[in-house]
């Protein structure tokens, strides 16, 4: 008898007991695909409410900030610019920035912050 041939007859012998087939020969088990299922399920679940959730919060509001800017108020942009907005068309923004009121142009999707100023009452 040689090596296969052992190997194929002890996997039937282990199968089989008393003539008959065990159950998990016979089919595989409904719970065991489910808890495969939920292993995959479940982190990418927590992945959602954990990462993506709050970051689509903070691009939202990011948005909501930059679009209710108005002349007057003063940006930061994601280079490091500062300066007052003194003029703003459709996606660009144009801020002076220095004492020399030097004018320069951005994209909208390059302000990281807007300050309001604030109000004397």
């Amino acid at each position: 008898m040689d090596f296969t041939t052992f190997l194929a007859t002890a996997s039937t012998a282990s199968n089989t007991t008393a003539g008959t087939t065990t159950g998990a020969a016979a089919a595989p088990g409904g719970s065991s695909m489910l808890v495969q299922l939920l292993i995959f399920v479940v982190p990418l679940g927590l992945m959602y409410l954990l990462l993506i959730m709050p970051q689509r919060k903070k691009d939202k509001k990011a948005k909501e900030l930059i679009g209710s800017a108005i002349v007057g108020d003063n940006v930061i942009s994601i280079g490091g610019i500062c300066g007052k907005i003194v003029n703003i068309k459709d996606d660009e923004i144009t801020v002076e920035s220095s004492v020399d009121r030097t004018k320069i142009t951005l994209k909208k999707w390059s302000i990281k912050e807007v300050v309001k100023p604030l109000v004397d009452k």
